[in-house]
């Protein structure tokens, strides 16, 4: 039996609504969308959605709408607070659009930004924090809000990772002045590729419906503020008014998105249950670091770090799980700061980066399901009890 790293959550309802929108005959962009994007925001309590093909997109519109702000827009120079894990499209954009990263360490434990380190992060060029839920766990997302509010900053939220997670009774994803989510294969919910931007700022909303579809005017209402509309009719149906991209859903992906977020609760139940048999088994194990809990878990994947005092093989522990057939990876991208594409980032460090290296070098994870993993998760503390020395 395979452990596997990622699973289909999909049932006969997906594929009710792909024949759905194959009887429709219309496959770009439409009703389809836009009802998931409504029901989306609702989900989550944020006035507006816009949905895009993906997460990574998600993040590229949410970063550009901020330079085109009619009042104080992002310019090339600023800066942005980052933690040095995520995983890689975290970052893109903002060296994308030419914005100085500050790298600040996480915590070992939680795996989320060190909060402790925003003030000496902080420089007059500081603009904004890219906050990432890293796999489920809320980061001090309450923290770093008043933090930015305390410094006039701009909080992107990169919940990617924590869709349905929440801190302090609020969902994950709604904290900041704009909010990205990922609707890929293996994370909480799957519409084949896709991803969302939640915002209560209708400025935003609209800078982001027009950059996703070739910064056109033609997705935006009449009563936008973003532009004139002239007398031209020939003209104003083919308007452009921004620079942007074509990152749009397809009709299915938001219909998929719509029956996959009628069991979006069940599934958080779910994987939060095989998050606490984990626990049971692995916390307190001092040749084990797993994720400390931060207010409400989603649950993404469950992580473990080879206590770097211990001196375990992590080559050893490795080739054990291969051959248990046991699925892993690298915690998220790993340590940023520690690829090759970093060569073309201007950026910074803000004191060591320590804990993002150990979690690099000693850590991994593996998957979590909304399905039971009572069997799989024993099964892996077995592995591990044999190839770990106490």
């Amino acid at each position: 039996m395979r452990y596997e790293l990622a699973a289909s959550t999909w049932g006969e309802e997906e594929i009710a609504a792909i024949h759905r929108v194959i009887d429709s005959d219309r496959y770009s962009m439409g009703n389809e969308v836009a009802q998931f994007e409504r029901e989306f925001a609702d989900y989550f309590g944020v006035k507006h959605a816009a949905m895009v093909n993906s997460g990574s997109s998600a993040n590229l519109i949410a970063v550009a709408a901020l330079f085109y702000k009619s009042a104080r827009p992002l310019a090339r120079g600023d800066e942005v607070i980052v933690p040095a894990v995520s995983w890689s499209t975290t970052y893109h954009p903002l060296q994308q659009y030419g914005l100085k990263l500050r790298f600040v360490d996480i915590e070992l434990d939680t795996l989320n930004i060190d909060i402790s380190k925003l003030e000496a992060a902080l420089t007059p060029r500081t603009r904004a924090v890219m906050a990432v839920s890293i796999l489920g766990n809320p980061c001090a997302i309450d923290v770093i809000r008043a933090f930015c509010d305390a410094h006039e900053l701009y909080l992107i939220e990169d919940n990617c990772e924590s869709m349905d997670a929440e801190l302090a009774g609020r969902k994950t994803g709604t904290w900041g002045h704009l909010n990205t989510f990922s609707t890929f294969f293996s994370h909480h919910i799957s519409t084949m590729e896709g991803g969302m931007v939640l915002t209560d700022d209708i400025e935003l909303y609209h800078l982001c419906r027009a950059i996703r579809n070739h910064g056109w005017t033609r997705d935006l209402p009449p009563d936008t503020t973003l532009f004139q509309r002239g007398g031209d009719d020939h003209f104003e149906a083919y308007r452009f008014i921004l620079p942007g991209y074509n990152v749009r859903p397809i009709e299915m992906c938001g219909a998929i998105g719509r029956e996959q977020l009628k069991k979006l609760p069940g599934f958080t139940e779910v994987r939060r249950r095989n998050m606490h048999l984990f626990q049971e088994l692995f916390g307190g194990d001092e040749r084990f670091i797993i994720q400390r809990e931060h207010g409400k878990s989603s649950a993404f994947s469950l992580t473990l770090i080879l206590n770097p005092k211990l001196g375990e093989d992590r080559d050893r522990v490795f080739s054990a799980l291969r051959e248990a057939d046991i699925g892993f990876r690298i915690i998220t991208g790993g340590c940023f700061l520690r690829h090759d594409a970093i060569r073309y980032f201007d950026y910074d460090t803000v004191g060591e980066i320590r804990n993002a290296n150990v979690a690099h070098d000693r850590g991994f994870f593996v998957g979590n399901h909304p399905f039971d993993l009572t069997e799989e998760i024993e099964r892996l503390h077995s592995v591990l009890n044999q190839v770990c020395r106490r």
